[in-house]
């Protein structure tokens, strides 16, 4: 009975009424229910607006007639629509909501949702094909009721088509509960890169913002918020509860969790602080001691170094043991007992270098450092100077207590061109 090449959307199916075998009105469609988790895009349900209420029936249990008309299969009859069920809403959840377009790396506004017919066991299947964000959806929606239905389709198909394939689509929910039995996880959106995802965050309302960031990895969430503009990621720390927040900060680079923190209240941070891992907290509070503006509050301490006796092989392993971000790390230092800057080996020196060779032999003949209480623009002048990758920095004593690493120097430049 279905015409196969009539895929609809969820504006012309909206309203259109439901009768049964014998022609009597059973109901008018209010909304498509769609699945979650392994049953995603799949349409679960065609919601009616009966006189019983809203009530479900499931789409393969619905025929499209010639005209159009929508028909219940023999002894089919509409349940009442349960509000524990799993389902996403299509006009309720996606219509004139933001997106994430997940392939766009973008916040875009549903204008309409493309749905489609497929063959399944005997029976077919309607499924979303795709989100409609262009003026097409927009102006099917607006002419609906004002023109007849062949009318709008053919000034429709005018119009040049913005789609998102459903796979592309990351939907956003602030309710918390929701999101849960939803199973909105936000996979796709925690594979792009840290300043993509931050792009997509400083597109969003506050509320969106909480609901993106406690849905991801922490570890994504850190490295997405270490590229938010920093009053900005004051905004998006006070949202959170202090739990939510140290979860975060505990997987931030110490010198940018402390940067952040410092932007905040005493209370707030000192709240924050209660919340971490001693160890993780200990780092940062050591940091929050020193000026913004000297290398110690520009530096990291998460570095590596290893004794000045040791060989090749044991640096190596010094980076496998690294539980830092491994990719920022560009040398390695070595110390004496008492932790005194001995020597700065370069990375590609050393693992170019056999396993039996002591670093001590591949140690820059004269290497950069800097003091601890070093104002930040004499930091950035040696990175100018000496084109550095990182910059060891010592306390008084000659002792390592941290690195500046260039994206910090650049952070600062931007900041104050």
């Amino acid at each position: 009975m279905r015409d196969l090449r009539a895929n609809p959307t969820l504006t012309t199916m909206l309203g259109t009424p439901v009768t049964d075998g014998e022609g009597r009105l059973r109901g008018r469609v209010s909304d498509l229910a769609v699945g979650t988790g392994a049953e995603a895009g799949k349409v679960a349900g065609l919601v009616l607006k009966t006189r019983h209420g809203l009530e479900l029936v499931a789409a393969i249990d619905v025929l499209q007639t010639p005209s159009g008309a929508l028909e219940l299969r023999p002894e089919v009859s509409p349940k009442p629509l349960r509000g524990e069920d799993n389902f996403i809403l299509l006009r309720q959840d996606l219509l004139d909501r933001q997106i994430i377009d997940v392939h766009g790396r973008k916040v875009v506004r549903v204008n309409d949702v493309d749905l489609q017919w497929f063959p399944q066991n005997g029976s077919e299947d309607l499924r979303v094909r795709e989100v409609e964000v262009g003026l097409r959806g927009a102006v099917r929606r607006l002419l609906k009721g004002a023109l007849p239905k062949q009318a709008i389709d053919s000034l429709a198909r005018k119009i040049p088509a913005r789609v998102i394939p459903w796979e592309f689509v990351d939907m956003i929910e602030v309710d918390p509960a929701r999101r849960v039995k939803l199973n909105i996880e936000h996979e796709r959106l925690a594979q792009l890169h840290p300043s993509d995802i931050a792009d997509i965050l400083e597109d969003l309302a506050p509320a969106e913002r909480e609901a993106i960031l406690t849905t991801l990895d922490e570890e994504v969430a850190a490295e997405a918020l270490e590229e938010v503009e920093p009053k900005l990621q004051k905004v998006m720390m006070e949202g959170l509860t202090s739990e939510a927040a140290a979860g975060i900060v505990e997987e931030m680079d110490p010198s940018a969790a402390a940067d952040l923190l410092a932007e905040l209240s005493d209370a707030r941070t000192e709240a924050i602080l209660e919340e971490m891992d001693p160890e993780e907290r200990q780092e940062v509070e050591e940091l929050l001691e020193f000026r913004e503006d000297s290398a110690a509050g520009r530096m990291t301490t998460a570095y590596v170094s290893v004794p000045k006796s040791a060989f090749v092989a044991d640096g190596i392993q010094a980076l496998r043991d690294f539980d830092g971000d491994i990719e920022t790390i560009t040398e390695i230092y070595l110390v004496d007992e008492s932790d005194v800057l001995q020597g700065v080996v370069p990375l590609a020196r050393m693992v170019l270098a056999l396993p039996e060779t002591r670093l001590d032999v591949l140690t820059e003949p004269r290497f950069i450092s800097c003091e601890a209480d070093a104002h930040q623009q004499q930091v950035a002048e040696l990175f100018d100077k000496y084109n550095l990758r990182a910059l060891p920095v010592v306390n008084s004593a000659g002792k390592l207590v941290g690195a500046v690493e260039a994206d910090h120097v650049i952070a600062f430049l931007r900041a104050n061109r």
